[in-house]
């Protein structure tokens, strides 16, 4: 048993897979709790996932590589030339049978370099140009974070870290884990019920989160501390099955996400602003 007793790899290199892992959504729902709890328990593991992710947007930034029509026409030339060769051995010399150099001539003489080079060539062009595609089509990585811990919260035994309808209780909470707390309306009379908080790390940095519910589905609305934002209206940013929306009021910039329609959770967006300003 480790001495986190959280199942967890002890060493560094173990819990930088594990960082990797949670980054490309390769973890369970328990795993990425687990060591999203790690993260916001160790500062020097929270560093290393922000620079992880840091250079994830760097990569996914770069521009998509431009293939001219020529290059196309040559790779497709030389794929054309070389294809019937590129795996037709060919007949050993007598002094390759009797010297290790002619082993050696054997073993990689029997292959058409210039059909390797157009397959090598080709393939290069082909990932690379799926990379770009997918990183292109990839989510803001703050709002995939946002969804992930939404997932998160759905499958778990509980998605609030404390229970309650009373913002004297939520917010208390919150702030004496983070510092900080956003408003907390209790909006169950326009059917949008505040049932507790938690704390959700994104980006490296934990943050607070809050969990209302309308009937059957569950909001989660992330707050995103800001040094004097800007206020900006409500931006849909749905995708994946899940409707998203994003504004700021200058403190925090607010992610509302839920299983809901669209004009469902824009009616949650207008009653908590409105809730938020009036206190």
């Amino acid at each position: 048993m480790n001495a986190h007793n959280d199942g967890l790899p002890e060493d560094a290199a173990g819990m930088n897979l594990m960082l990797h892992a949670l980054i490309d959504g390769e973890l369970d729902a328990a795993a990425a709790m687990a060591v999203e709890r790690r993260i916001a328990a160790d500062p020097g593991l929270a560093a290393e996932h922000a620079r992880i992710v840091a250079l994830q947007g760097v990569v996914s930034s770069l521009p998509k590589p431009q293939v001219s029509d020529a290059l196309s026409a040559r790779i497709a030339a030389m794929a054309a030339a070389g294809n019937a060769e590129v795996l037709r051995p060919r007949a050993p010399t007598a002094q390759a049978k009797t010297s290790r150099r002619g082993w050696a001539a054997r073993s990689f003489g029997s292959f058409d370099w210039r059909a390797m080079a157009a397959s090598i060539m080709i393939s290069a062009v082909l990932a690379s140009g799926a990379t770009q595609w997918a990183m292109q089509r990839a989510p803001d990585s703050f709002a995939a974070g946002v969804a992930n811990g939404h997932r998160r919260g759905l499958l778990a035994t509980s998605p609030v870290d404390v229970v309650s309808s009373d913002r004297h209780t939520v917010k208390p909470w919150l702030d004496g884990r983070l510092g900080l707390s956003p408003p907390a309306p209790d909006m169950a009379k326009d059917g949008f019920a505040l049932i507790g908080g938690r704390v959700e790390v994104i980006g490296g940095r934990p943050v607070p989160a809050l969990v209302y519910r309308h009937r059957e589905h569950l909001i989660t609305l992330v707050a995103e501390p800001q040094n004097a934002g800007a206020v900006t209206e409500p931006v849909d940013l749905s995708e994946g099955g899940f409707s998203l929306v994003q504004w700021s009021d200058g403190a925090f910039s607010y992610w509302a996400i839920s299983d809901m329609e669209r004009p469902e959770l824009d009616d949650f967006a207008a009653r908590f602003r409105a809730a938020a300003v009036t206190g």
